[in-house]
């Protein structure tokens, strides 16, 4: 793959190096390095200026049509969709308290107290949730927890000026900086959560936690939400608290929403790239592993928990 701007050549990198494309704003893709990335089971996502995704193009896909129709199966089975919904919300929740539970150890002895209580009601929900009976019982714990954690979410910032604040979850559009950055860092980890299971020949838009929409990967979704915090936050949260961003690496738009500036977006796409490198423990299979093989990790312990080699699909906790 050649990377030209204007016309000079700006890199070449050998395909086999490669496990996706991401090319934001307007970006041409000659239909010949297309057609290879298909062939090399590369996937090439394309995305607004501002992050917002607008498609992806793959070659055929992995497995056999009997996985991904086991697959449909199990999304229509009421008791099937129930139990990896558990699941994948039980890892989201794991995740969550273990995240702030790291987090207490090094915040200012006023924001302590505050860490802790909520890792005390995190606790109870994950408790809560295994007697979950209902898909929307389980999403309900999912909900109730994100507003746990986003409630508390400015503690973890450790920037003291105004233009960094965070006042609670907003996507569309997000309405400051933070919110900007957990945006673009989620349509990353998304992307690579849908290649993993369709790598693994499962269809990404068809899930067990999300509901079904047209345009959205539920699947790539459910995968992802046990790694949102680990991967995008933590690493969002490392490149504000340490200084590697700043309130001018961002733009407000006419419409109130923010967005990061060119050079910032590829900082961030750096820094990604770079944290998926990371060797990180995975318990389920007692063997390392870098952050960037987590999706396709798990992605393949799905598959075996829909084919019945699994009988309760184990999801990625962080120690």
């Amino acid at each position: 793959m050649v990377v030209k701007v204007e016309g000079e050549k700006k890199m070449q990198v050998p395909l086999l190096h490669l496990s996706s494309v991401v090319c934001l704003g307007p970006t041409y893709v000659s239909p010949e390095l297309m057609a290879a990335c298909g062939e090399a089971g590369i996937h090439v996502a394309f995305f607004s200026s501002t992050g917002r995704f607008l498609a992806r193009v793959e070659g055929l896909p992995g497995g056999n049509v009997l996985l991904r129709r086991q697959q449909y199966r199990s999304a229509d089975a009421a008791d099937t969709s129930l139990r990896l919904a558990r699941s994948l919300v039980l890892g989201k929740l794991t995740n969550t308290r273990q995240f702030l539970r790291h987090a207490r150890r090094d915040a200012a002895d006023d924001r302590k107290p505050t860490l802790e209580a909520v890792c005390d009601r995190l606790a109870i929900h994950i408790h809560a949730l295994e007697g979950a009976e209902s898909i929307e019982s389980v999403r309900g714990f999912e909900g109730i927890a994100a507003k746990e954690y986003f409630g508390i979410f400015n503690l973890l910032v450790k920037r003291t000026e105004a233009e960094f604040r965070f006042d609670g979850r907003s996507r569309r559009p997000p309405r400051d900086r933070i919110n900007a950055l957990l945006s673009f860092g989620y349509v990353l980890l998304m992307q690579d959560c849908a290649g993993a299971v369709a790598g693994v020949g499962l269809d990404p838009a068809v899930g067990y936690l999300h509901e079904e929409r047209p345009g959205r990967l539920s699947l790539a979704l459910d995968v992802m939400e046990e790694l949102r915090v680990p991967v995008v936050d933590r690493l969002m949260l490392s490149l504000v608290n340490r200084g590697q961003l700043a309130a001018a690496d961002f733009i407000e738009d006419p419409g109130g929403g923010w967005k990061l500036t060119d050079a910032a977006r590829k900082q961030v796409l750096v820094a990604y790239q770079e944290a998926k490198q990371t060797e990180v423990r995975h318990e389920f299979l007692e063997q390392n592993t870098a952050w960037g093989k987590v999706p396709h990790l798990q992605a393949q312990l799905l598959a075996r928990t829909l084919r019945g080699d699994l009988a309760v699909y184990p999801p990625f906790t962080i120690r």
